[in-house]
């Protein structure tokens, strides 16, 4: 009976790979006798085993079958069968359900020996090398285990035995008597591996954001900068990363934020946002009218004064004068005007945009653009726009210096298109005065993303990604009180990543930087996770032990309602002490040769 398991789970692991590379669907689950759901977890997918096992192949993972509880008879036929036909199973139920300890360890056991070659007898001729396999498990057992993982050790195209891994979970708790002692890990580790020498590492992670955000400066808002550092020679548990350190900060940083230093400057890209949806869907969602003066009356001031400009008649306005034609720079506090202020260079172009930023409907849009038409026809103004500007309304004014100039439709998507463009230009200006002025990138460096040769749609997006890095930077300044030798190589980190890949503001951008720059930050906070890793023996015969605690819970599938962990933790002391979940790690190995 168990040669039939072994040999019909070798024959599924063999069909499931050869399947995944002949479909190259990773994630879809497949049916293992009528319990078991087995799915291959790699390449772009989220391991769920990442905080345990540090491998980077694709995996297999094994958790309980999920069925619908309103399926008939005659609906688990149907599922039976399209087992039997193609293997799959339908993925209409999210989530993870854990199987019995026991039966993980069963699954375990059989994927053990199907990967040892002195199993002959089971009659295996095919014997493939096969990705890890790791177990949900349910926690049902003393010690609360949540994971039960085998990685086979290859020499080669041969496995030579197995890491066997196995997770428990426990807590949350605040109270710290629960916590390990360092020097009792260390011998049971030793006692465990027959080891006279054993090896520590150390891992935290602290939460910046929260720990640097001044009151009413920048929230959370879909942000998290933290910072991980690892050392060696642990001495205790819980102890504070020494400077000598490796440390790498991570930034996610979602744009939008009410309070963000820099929200005026989004709050006008994402009118630039809503013309370019106009201009592909020919629908466009116009803000609503401001409580201000209407961008018409905005434009038409504007005029009259470079009218009066003209004719002899004006007066030059104060500096304030000049600031009135910027954009708002109210929100911008002290620390951030010293790094980012508005250009004193606005040509007529980028000035009209600012004024027509609130237009709030079509109609108003065609009575802006007929009004500055028909003042440069008649040659009431002779605005200055900036050289190499190649928008058309751009291309309009050239030609009023020479006093001919085409008839323009304003119907359809033209002034739409019209007003796009000198937004667009105006933003590219200030994205690039910005790099530019703080030495963070060379015009050349920033060709890429203020390219005209890329259609309105692209370039739109492109100025999307200048100002996500803007935000990164802004907030770095504000926040961390970084300075050129930190900005510098944290602009080319995501200029380099912009150029590769679309936006993304979930992504993760990585600074390699020395912990003193950050200390003050961390040095009275708790960590959001802390982590020790025992090791001995070197190459493959290498085994670790790592007890780990962390504020949130290290596995998806602890919460439910059957969950032997996560449940009736004592939690001592004060309720605003840290809760701490509780993981430990361990291996052992199988040997086979």
């Amino acid at each position: 009976m168990l040669r039939g398991k072994a040999v019909y789970l070798n024959v599924f692991f063999s069909f499931r790979i050869r399947d995944e590379g002949k479909h190259s669907i990773p994630g879809h689950r497949y049916l293992y006798e009528t319990d078991v759901e087995i799915s291959l977890v790699g390449g772009s997918c989220k391991s769920p085993v990442e905080k345990f096992w540090n491998g980077n192949s694709a995996i297999y993972i094994l958790q309980k079958a999920m069925h619908n509880e309103e399926s008939d008879s005659m609906e688990e036929s149907k599922v039976d069968d399209a087992v039997g036909a193609s293997g799959v199973l339908p993925k209409e139920s999210p989530g993870a359900l854990a199987l019995s300890v026991g039966r993980a360890k069963h699954l375990i056991s059989l994927y053990t020996m199907v990967q040892n070659p002195n199993m002959t007898h089971l009659g295996i001729s095919d014997l493939v090398v096969l990705p890890p396999l790791w177990a949900r498990c349910d926690g049902s057992d003393p010690q609360h285990t949540c994971w039960i993982g085998a990685e086979p050790l290859k020499a080669g195209n041969k496995v030579t035995g197995l890491n066997i891994y196995t997770v428990s979970c426990d807590g949350p708790t605040a109270d710290k008597t629960c916590f390990a002692n360092l020097e009792q890990l260390k011998m049971e580790h030793k006692i465990r591996h027959h080891s006279s020498v054993v090896t520590t590492k150390g891992f935290a992670q602290y939460e910046l954001i929260a720990a640097a955000a001044i009151e009413d400066t920048i929230s959370e808002f879909g942000s998290n900068i933290c910072v991980d550092i690892t050392w060696n020679g642990v001495e205790e548990i819980l102890e504070t990363p020494p400077l000598i350190s490796a440390a790498t900060l991570n930034i996610v940083l979602e744009s939008g934020d009410p309070r963000s230093p820099v929200f005026q400057l989004y709050r006008e890209l994402q009118f630039l946002l809503v013309l370019a949806e106009g201009l592909k869907t020919g629908v466009t969602e116009w803000p609503e009218p401001s409580e201000s003066d209407s961008a018409l009356k905005l434009v038409q001031e504007f005029l009259t004064d470079l009218k009066k400009k003209l004719d002899g008649d004006y007066t030059l306005g104060t500096k304030n004068e000049t600031e009135k034609i910027k954009c708002d720079t109210a929100a911008v506090d002290s620390c951030i005007k010293s790094i980012f202020g508005e250009r004193g260079d606005l040509d007529f172009t980028e000035q009209l945009w600012c004024k027509m930023k609130g237009v709030s409907s079509y109609q108003e849009l065609i009575d802006c653009f007929t009004l500055v038409i028909k003042s440069l026809e008649r040659g009431e103004i002779q605005p200055w726009i900036h050289q190499g500007s190649s928008s058309f309304l751009s291309q309009l004014i050239q030609q009023s210096y020479h006093g001919k100039m085409e008839d323009v439709s304003l119907s359809d998507i033209t002034p739409i298109q019209m007003l796009l463009e000198i937004g667009l230009e105006k933003m590219k200006k200030d994205y690039v005065s910005f790099f530019i002025g703080q030495e963070l990138a060379t015009a050349t460096y920033l060709d890429y993303f203020t390219s005209t040769s890329v259609d309105l749609q692209e370039q739109v997006h492109r100025v999307q990604k200048l100002h996500h890095m803007l935000e990164i930077m802004v907030s770095c300044t504000g926040l961390l009180q970084f300075r050129h030798e930190n900005l510098f190589p944290l602009t080319q980190i995501c200029m380099k990543y912009y150029k590769e890949n679309p936006l993304d503001e979930k992504h993760v951008f990585q600074l390699p930087i020395r912990p003193a720059l950050v200390k003050k930050f961390y040095q009275n906070d708790n960590p959001e996770v802390w982590k020790v890793e025992i090791s001995s023996g070197h190459g493959q015969k290498e085994v670790k032990t790592t007890w780990q605690v962390s504020t949130n819970a290290p596995v998806e599938h602890g919460t439910s309602d059957n969950s032997g962990f996560f449940s009736d933790s004592a939690v001592n002391g004060s309720s605003e002490e840290r809760l701490y979940f509780i993981t430990m790690t361990q291996c052992s190995q199988v040997q086979f040769t």
